[in-house]
């Protein structure tokens, strides 16, 4: 025998080792490049669009602040209204288009990302394997979780700072756009909404996941409990700070970009009348004559922080209690 053809194994060469992360890191990293891939592609996307509102915006400022056709009134000149007109291509992305889009981003990550993230594994039968492997469960849910909740946080963070800083330095403070921060698809693309959503989102898909153990039935369903929750934040919400009680003369006007609870008239024997049952004009009824002064009650711009501070607490202890809930059920 030809000897020369043999190696000692004590000799040869080790293997190259994997670069990257190992182990079940490695393997829950590789379940989720999809993930990954799309978000990093829709990512990519907010943030080309945002700043191509930013920058268009910026120039056609610049342009009416050096011809001096900053000032609406001086709109009624062509050549003023000529250079102001623009605004209205990045004012319609923004709010027609990237509002919607943002929107609906939790409701897509509870959906596409939470559900599917254990139902899949139980209704594939992988789930059993979890108790033969050296990793106990409780760790192989944490890791497989860190980075859905990592690129989430990533995701709905940088588009909601991007969101919140085109919205207060173009729309707000832009020449011709009216956007006031409490409309239906502005206030959940401002501050801290679309984190916490999208955070509740996915911890309640994986929970609903766990608890159908079906792919499909539990995308379904996830996508109704985020849409019944966000109805009942809605209908909360004026709750979550003290609106402002304001009586003043008849016909004086709400700030600005104020959200509206409900207004009206005082009549002289001090009864509060609506505007829906009592219009300020000749044909509106009798018994609203002689109103005194008017009434409003309303929610200023300078609730928004507030208010969403206190949503976001809900949210994300919400958020917490379903985590709970999850990691206790896979022990068992």
């Amino acid at each position: 025998m030809n000897t020369t053809v043999l190696t000692d194994r004590t000799t040869a060469p080790a293997a190259p080792a994997t670069p990257g992360l190992r182990g079940l890191f490695w393997l829950v990293f590789r379940q989720s490049r999809l993930l990954l891939r799309t978000s990093g592609a829709l990512l990519v996307l907010a943030v080309a669009g945002l700043l191509w509102i930013h920058f268009t915006s910026r120039d056609i400022v610049d342009d009416l602040e050096r011809t001096g056709c900053w000032s609406p009134d001086s709109w009624n000149n062509r050549s003023c209204w000529n250079l102001v007109q623009p605004i209205d291509r990045p004012v319609f992305w923004y709010s027609e288009v990237l509002q919607p889009a943002v929107t609906l981003v939790p409701l897509w990550i509870g959906v596409f990302v939470g559900a599917p993230l254990l139902a899949q594994e139980y209704e594939r039968g992988t789930i059993r394997l979890i108790r033969a492997q050296s990793v106990g469960p409780v760790r192989w849910l944490a890791v497989r979780l860190g980075v859905p909740v990592v690129t989430v946080l990533a995701l709905s963070g940088v588009i909601a700072t991007l969101m919140t800083w085109v919205w207060w330095t173009d729309i707000v403070h832009g020449p011709a756009a009216f956007d006031p921060p409490f409309q239906a698809f502005t206030y959940p693309v401002l501050g801290l909404a679309p984190i916490a959503w999208s955070l509740f989102a996915l911890v309640l898909g994986v929970l609903v996941g766990q608890l159908v153990r079906r792919t499909v039935p539990a995308m379904f369903l996830t996508g109704a409990l985020v849409a019944i929750a966000h109805g009942l934040v809605i209908w909360a919400r004026p709750s979550f700070y003290p609106a402002v009680d304001r009586v003043a003369a008849v016909g004086v006007p709400q700030p600005t970009n104020a959200w509206s609870l409900g207004r009206g008239i005082i009549l002289p024997d001090g009864t509060r009348v609506s505007t829906d049952n009592c219009l300020f004009s000749s044909s509106g009824s009798p018994g609203c004559d002689g109103a005194v002064a008017s009434w409003a009650r309303y929610h200023p711009a300078d609730h928004l922080v507030p208010i969403q501070l206190v949503e976001a607490g809900i949210l994300l202890t919400l958020t917490l209690l379903l985590l709970v809930v999850v990691f206790r059920r896979i022990r068992a």
